[in-house]
């Protein structure tokens, strides 16, 4: 994880994501920005994005950054659940997308509860993603962590098309955020997804 204080001054993301047109949230104390930053490299299987999480906690701007993947397994691109194509999450801005519920019934996660998602399906079973065929619903596209106590290097039995955060402890500490923002009265979470080549506006 890596973890900034920026003091009185608002995260650069957060700018990004602004002059992109999204929503941020400047307000409240633990008033999530949840941020997932996609990578150019458009072959499967490694976290190689990251999820980046912005709030305001007694007036100073925390950032917080994890590794993750937002896109599925190289083994769901090759041998897809759906016969469409595997479910890759669409860049945008998804509000209020996220409800804390059980991933797979499993155990506590950020689950797609609260509003559709658009994703591409790619069916050409390659080893690369293409963002092709759009598809909007509920698909379950979640935010999750990897392994329950390992830290993994291939995301192999983790993404079906979910946000997979790689270290458990990494994926706590955001669960623990999200307890806090549903303290201040909040229980849905936006998720604004991003593509690197975004940073550089």
């Amino acid at each position: 994880m890596m973890y900034k204080n920026w003091h009185g001054t608002m995260p650069d993301i957060l700018h990004t994501v602004q002059n992109l047109g999204y929503k941020i949230f400047t307000t409240e104390d633990f008033d999530l920005n949840i941020v997932g930053v996609r990578s150019s490299n458009r072959r499967p299987g490694f976290f190689d994005d990251m999820i980046v999480v912005c709030y305001k906690s007694n007036s100073d701007w925390i950032e917080e950054r994890y590794k993750a993947t937002t896109d599925p397994s190289m083994e769901q691109h090759r041998d897809p659940d759906n016969p469409k194509g595997v479910a890759v999450l669409k860049p945008g801005q998804y509000r209020g997308v996220y409800k804390i519920d059980k991933h797979a019934g499993k155990y506590q996660a950020l689950c797609q509860r609260g509003a559709e998602v658009t994703v591409y399906r790619d069916n050409n079973r390659d080893e690369r993603t293409d963002y092709i065929n759009e598809e909007s619903g509920y698909f379950g596209i979640n935010l999750h962590r990897a392994h329950q106590t390992q830290i993994v290097h291939s995301t192999q039995y983790f993404s079906h098309g979910c946000q997979v955060i790689q270290n458990p402890a990494d994926f706590a500490r955001l669960m623990g955020l999200a307890f806090l923002q549903i303290g201040i009265g909040y229980d849905s979470f936006t998720y604004t997804l991003i593509e690197s080549k975004d940073m550089e506006l």
